[in-house]
């Protein structure tokens, strides 16, 4: 699965964590979901590689390269919520996984020129792009059904797992320097409820787009209720497909940021 890909390690004030590389382009880093790197994943990522970008995989979760099983999931979440990197419920602070991937986003940028580079976090990592947007290297930020802060309560539902300070700094890229942040989701995700992203339209205005797709009870695209992982586990690859359709936005958006005319 991941024999195509590079392997290194990267360090950043203390932390070293494998990195899967592959590809030439405009960096892109891509933040795995729960359970881990596993095949959805590095087929997003393929998918990337091919469309002419250089993919940082890192080592976030879980075991590199091991099939999904539902089993897997429930114990790759238990390790997180447990874990000192991931702090699940903070409403108004980031994980501090954070500080360790603006560095790495700051590397691929390095590695790989240009005006900046994308990022996508999924699930657990959803809403990392935020956080990791504070730094000026990171251009195209996609947020995929971002879970982070578990939605216990109303407050949590509408938070953005970022502090206020860094906040403040995204909202002025947006404003200034004209920076976008991309959002998918499923309607009926319990995990990324739809409070979160009216916050983001509200904090961000223009600089927001979200794309919400139906997965109510008869919906007419046949997305199962439980839908939650759009751009991999839950994506139904076929044109006319708003799963598809969302998965073309995301390699559009990253034309747009990446590739300027």
């Amino acid at each position: 699965m991941l024999d195509h890909y590079d392997s290194s390690e990267f360090t950043h004030d203390g932390t070293t964590r494998t990195v899967f590389v592959r590809g030439e382009g405009p960096g892109i880093v891509v933040m795995t979901e729960i359970p881990g790197i596993y095949e959805s994943v590095v087929e997003f990522a393929d998918r990337l590689v091919d469309a002419g970008y250089r993919v940082y995989l890192p080592d976030l979760i879980g075991t590199p390269g091991k099939p999904f099983s539902n089993g897997y999931a429930v114990k790759s979440m238990a390790r997180a919520c447990i874990a000192r990197e991931f702090h699940v419920l903070a409403s108004r602070g980031s994980s501090p996984i954070t500080i360790w991937l603006r560095a790495l986003a700051r590397e691929a940028h390095k590695e790989c020129g240009g005006p900046g580079v994308g990022c996508i976090g999924m699930c657990l990592t959803g809403n990392f792009g935020l956080a990791m947007m504070v730094d000026e290297s990171v251009m195209a930020p996609v947020l995929s059904q971002p879970s982070l802060p578990f939605p216990f309560g109303a407050s949590r539902r509408a938070a953005l797992h970022i502090s206020d300070a860094d906040l403040e700094i995204v909202k002025k890229r947006v404003a200034e320097n004209g920076c976008k942040v991309l959002g998918l989701r499923f309607t009926g995700d319990p995990m990324c409820p739809p409070e979160r992203f009216d916050t983001l339209r509200r904090e961000l205005g223009d600089g927001f787009e979200g794309i919400e797709i139906d997965s109510s009870n008869d919906n007419p695209h046949g997305n199962p209720g439980e839908a939650h992982s759009v751009v991999t586990r839950h994506l139904i690859d076929e044109e006319g497909h708003p799963t598809k359709a969302a998965l073309d936005r995301v390699m559009s958006f990253y034309a747009e940021r990446l590739r300027p005319a």
